[in-house]
């Protein structure tokens, strides 16, 4: 039976199989590189997200040579708004430990590819099948919905990884592994969706238990999430009477390390207490705060930040960097820092239109 449900979705593969920069064509070769790159761009993303990304990467730097030689501050620009950007350092320091260590050449095993920088169990399956031809079980969301549906396992997840895993151990052919991997991905992606899945339309509907069951959509059996807890924190942006923005870098280690940013007082339940924000103020200014304030998601957290501005002269400030408003794009700042500085100049913007006295 293992054998019939991989011919029959090998067989829908190539009828229907999606078109992605990073996939090579039917009987072509897989390039390790393209399929790192996007795996890595992938991990928490949306294909619809990642494809402008990766086209910019693969035509600024075309191999991992390239990409290794660049400065690290350019790989941080190209990759904000990604997110998860502990994704890029790991890029670049992966790139740099293939080219230097081995030879530009990716290791061809899930073994040797787990000991690079940023790469975990189910990236390094996914480059050992989809690259190297490996039989290796590779899983991903869409996977887990597509095994947890044709088997019903009902062990909520993520314990049911165990149970998925072992069902795709008698699944995974030996001859085109990588194709099965993707093949099942696309799947999970176009016709086991979350909601309403086109049963009618998949290679493995008679085989489907929950499908007989009428329970598609109970799977993947889900434990309740607990609801993310709220931080909060005051960013201070900081301009010059030319509206350039002083940034500072942030450590390597933790959220968002390695990139630009605005200072802020430490994200935390509560309110800053004046004391607090005083403290971590920058610099002793006239600080104005803005009535609305910036509010982001994070993976195990939301956060809300107070934004309080104020102008200064160079001198009273010391680190860091004074960037021009005009300069900002390329500079590699992340997402949640991009809408602070906004809120910031759009805010100055219409104080000083409010300011200007009215043409008779």
């Amino acid at each position: 039976m293992t054998t019939a449900l991989a011919g029959a979705l090998l067989a829908w593969y190539d009828r229907h199989r999606r078109v992605m920069p990073w996939r090579a064509r039917s009987g072509e070769r897989a390039d390790p590189y393209r399929v790192w790159l996007a795996e890595i761009m992938l991990q928490q993303t949306t294909v619809a997200t990642v494809g402008p990304y990766f086209e910019r990467f693969v035509k600024r730097w075309p191999n991992v040579a390239a990409l290794a030689a660049a400065p690290r501050e350019d790989v941080l620009h190209a990759w904000a708004g990604l997110g998860y950007y502990a994704r890029a350092r790991n890029l670049h320091a992966c790139a740099k430990a293939v080219a230097d260590s081995h030879g530009g050449v990716f290791p061809d095993t899930e073994e040797g590819l787990l000991e690079l920088p940023g790469v975990g169990p189910y990236t390094a399956a996914a480059i050992a099948a989809i690259a190297f031809g490996r039989p290796s079980i590779v899983i991903d969301g869409n996977v887990e919905r597509v095994m947890t549906r044709v088997f019903a396992i009902d062990t909520p997840l993520p314990k049911a990884k165990i149970d998925v895993r072992a069902a795709m151990a008698d699944l995974v052919p030996v001859d085109r592994p990588g194709d099965f991997a993707q093949a099942t991905m696309d799947l999970g992606a176009t016709i086991c969706s979350p909601r309403r899945p086109k049963c009618m339309l998949c290679p493995w509907e008679m085989a489907c238990r929950a499908h007989a069951a009428g329970e598609a959509e109970r799977y993947p059996v889900k434990l309740k999430r607990a609801k993310r807890p709220l931080k909060r924190a005051i960013a201070y942006v900081l301009t010059d009477r030319q509206g350039a923005v002083w940034l500072r870098r942030r450590a390597d280690d933790g959220l968002l390390g390695g990139m630009m940013e605005v200072p802020s007082s430490e994200w935390a339940a509560g309110e800053p207490s004046a004391k607090i924000a005083r403290a971590a103020a920058p610099a002793a200014l006239a600080w104005r705060e803005l009535p609305e304030k910036v509010r982001h998601g994070f993976t195990h957290f939301e956060l809300e930040l107070t934004v309080w501005t104020a102008q200064a002269r160079r001198a009273d400030v010391s680190g860091g960097q004074w960037v021009a408003a005009d300069g900002l794009d390329a500079v590699a700042l992340p997402t949640l820092m991009r809408k602070v500085i906004a809120r910031a100049i759009a805010r100055a913007k219409g104080t000083s239109k409010k300011r200007r006295p009215k043409r008779a």
